[in-house]
C-alpha cells in the first residue's frame, strides 16, 4: 500500500505547485496590465495638459523629465526593497502610489507644477516596475519557459486599452476628471490583486540563489558588464517606446493634421502590436533564440520608426507605429529576464534603471530636438537607437545571449 499512495502524493504535491505558479502569473499579468493602463491614460492626455500649462515643446519636455528623476532615483533603491521586504509587498505599494499620483498631472497650470506631479508618477511608476519585474524573474525561473514576454504583453495591452479608452472620452471629459477615474479604478485593482500577491511568499528558484550567492562572493566583473549590456540593449529600445507614449499623438495632430482621437490611436496601434508580438514572444524565442529575436527585432523597428517618422499622410505613420511596435516587442523582456538571471533584483535594478531611464529621459531628449530641428527628424532617433540595440545584440551574442 505505501508504493501505491507514495506517487500519488507527489502527484499531487507537483500539482499544488503548479497551481501556485499558476495563480501568481495571473496576479502578477494584472499588475503588469494596470501598469500599461494607468501610464497610457496619462500620456494621452498630454495634448490637453500641454495646452493647459501653456508649455512650448521645450518646457513640456523639461516637465516630462521630471517622471524620468522620479523613476530613475526609485529605481536606484526598489532593488534593495525587494530584498529587505520581498518583491510582491513592494509592488503592491507601489501601485498604490502610482494610482493616486496619475491624477496629479492635469491639477498643474504651470510647467514647474507639471514637473513636480510627474515627478511623484515617476516614484510610482519607477518602483512598480523594478518590484514586479524581479517578482516575474523568479516566476520564470521557477516555470523553466522564457515566458516573459507574455507579461510585457499584458503591460502593452493595458496600454492599448488604456490609449483607447483615452481617445473615447477625450472630447468629453477633461483631463482632471478622467485621470481621477483611472485612480479609482486602480485603487480597486490594487485592492483585489494585491490581497491575494501578497499570500504568495515571493519565490526563491535554488539556482537564483546559488547564482547570487557565487556573484556577492567573486563580485564578478564580466557578470555585472553583461548586466551592464542587457541595461544598454533596454535603454536603446525603451527609448523608442516613451519617445511614442509621449510625441506620438502631438506628432499625429501636429505634423499631419489629424484629428484628436485619431491621434490618440496612434499609440493604440503601437501597444497593440506590441500586444502581438509579446504574446508570441514565447515561442519565437523557443524556436528563434535570443540573438536573433534581438536582431530582427531591432532591425524591424528601425524601418518602421523611420516610415512613422517621415511618412507623409496618417495612416502611413500608423502603419510606421505599428511594425515599430512589432519590432521593438520582445527586446525589453530579453534584457530585463537576462539582468535578472544573472544578478537577481539588483540586475533587474541595474537594468531596469538603464531601460527605463530610455523610456523616461527620451521623451524630454526628443522635445529639445524638436525645438532645435522638427519633431519628425526628431522621432528618427528612435530608428537609430533601435538599430544600435540590435548591433550591440550582434556583437555580444555569444558572450550574453544564446
Amino acid at each position: 500500500m505505501p508504493q501505491i499512495n507514495k506517487p500519488s502524493t507527489i502527484s499531487t504535491t507537483a500539482d499544488s505547485d503548479d497551481d501556485t505558479l499558476t495563480g501568481l502569473r495571473v496576479i502578477l499579468t494584472a499588475f503588469f496590465a494596470l501598469d500599461g493602463f494607468l501610464f497610457a491614460g496619462w500620456v494621452v492626455r498630454i495634448p490637453a495638459i500641454k495646452e493647459q500649462t501653456s508649455s512650448t515643446a521645450g518646457t513640456l519636455g523639461l516637465a516630462l523629465l521630471g517622471v524620468s528623476v522620479g523613476a530613475v532615483l526609485t529605481m536606484m533603491i526598489t532593488g534593495r526593497l525587494c530584498q529587505r521586504y520581498g518583491s510582491h509587498r513592494v509592488t503592491v505599494a507601489c501601485a498604490v502610489l502610482l494610482s493616486l499620483s496619475v491624477a496629479l498631472p492635469p491639477l498643474a497650470h504651470s510647467a514647474l507644477a507639471l514637473g513636480a506631479a510627474l515627478f511623484v508618477l515617476g516614484v510610482g511608476y519607477g518602483g512598480i516596475n523594478v518590484a514586479m519585474n524581479s517578482a516575474a524573474v523568479d516566476l520564470v525561473a521557477a516555470l523553466r519557459r522564457p515566458v516573459m514576454p507574455s507579461f510585457h504583453a499584458a503591460f502593452s495591452l493595458g496600454g492599448m486599452v488604456g490609449a483607447g479608452l483615452g481617445g473615447l472620452v477625450a472630447g468629453q471629459l477633461s483631463p482632471t476628471r478622467h485621470l481621477l477615474g483611472l485612480t479609482v479604478i486602480g485603487l480597486l485593482v490594487t485592492v483585489i490583486a494585491g490581497r491575494r500577491l501578497l499570500r504568495y511568499e515571493p519565490l526563491a528558484p535554488p539556482d537564483r540563489t546559488r547564482a547570487e550567492k557565487s556573484a556577492k562572493r567573486r563580485l564578478d566583473g564580466r557578470t555585472r558588464g553583461l548586466v551592464v549590456v542587457f541595461g544598454l540593449i533596454a535603454l536603446c529600445t525603451a527609448y523608442g517606446e516613451g519617445a511614442l507614449a509621449d510625441w506620438g499623438a502631438l506628432h499625429l495632430k501636429e505634423d499631419l493634421d489629424a484629428h484628436p482621437g485619431i491621434a490618440a490611436a496612434g499609440y493604440s496601434c503601437f501597444a497593440l502590436a506590441m500586444t502581438i508580438g509579446r504574446l508570441s514572444g514565447t515561442t519565437l524565442l523557443e524556436r528563434l533564440g535570443r540573438t536573433r529575436t534581438l536582431v530582427a527585432g531591432g532591425t524591424t523597428a528601425a524601418l518602421g520608426m523611420l516610415l512613422a517618422a517621415l511618412a507623409p499622410s496618417v495612416w502611413a505613420a500608423l502603419l510606421g507605429f505599428a511594425v515599430t511596435g512589432l519590432g521593438l516587442a520582445n527586446i525589453f523582456p530579453v534584457a530585463i529576464e537576462r539582468a535578472g538571471a544573472l544578478a537577481g533584483p539588483s540586475g533587474v535594478a541595474t537594468a531596469s534603471t538603464l531601460g527605463y531611464g530610455g523610456m523616461l529621459l527620451g521623451p524630454p531628449a526628443i522635445g529639445f530636438m524638436a525645438d532645435w530641428y522638427s519633431l519628425p527628424t526628431a522621432l528618427t532617433s528612435v530608428a537609430a537607437l533601435a538599430a544600435v540595440a540590435a548591433l550591440i545584440g550582434f556583437t555580444t551574442r555569444r558572450a550574453a545571449l544564446d
